[in-house]
């Protein structure tokens, strides 16, 4: 019995440190810029907002990216952003969580471009 109470104890420890490393640990952070075409809340049970923005002339150049719902000031500036140049600051996460969004890939920040 304390075997698997034991063997209980550290699959859960196993399992918490395994979603703390992805949640809170960034693989890579950075800048993109282009043309914001897309930015939607989606999903059934878990709601989360996704977006893409154009970085070029062909639909293979875009980035999608998702933002977490307490990031309120940048999904206000999304929403205003619309159709126009936008610069994005984001982080990468290892892997994706499905409850926070569709993509790897936050955007934390957002600035208008000029051009």
């Amino acid at each position: 019995m304390k075997f698997l109470i034991k063997s209980l104890v550290f699959i859960l420890i196993l399992i918490a440190g395994y979603f703390s490393f992805i949640y809170f640990l960034h693989y890579s952070d950075g800048v993109r810029a282009g043309k914001l075409v897309k930015f939607s809340s989606k999903g059934y049970i878990f709601k989360t907002w996704e977006g893409e923005i154009s970085q070029g002339v062909s639909d293979a150049q875009t980035f999608v990216f998702s933002v977490e719902d307490n990031e309120k000031q940048v999904i206000e500036d999304l929403n205003e952003f619309q159709g126009k140049f936008v610069k994005l600051h984001y982080f990468e996460r290892y892997k994706s969580l499905f409850w926070l969004g569709d993509t790897k890939y936050f955007i934390t920040k957002v600035e208008k471009e000029k051009n």
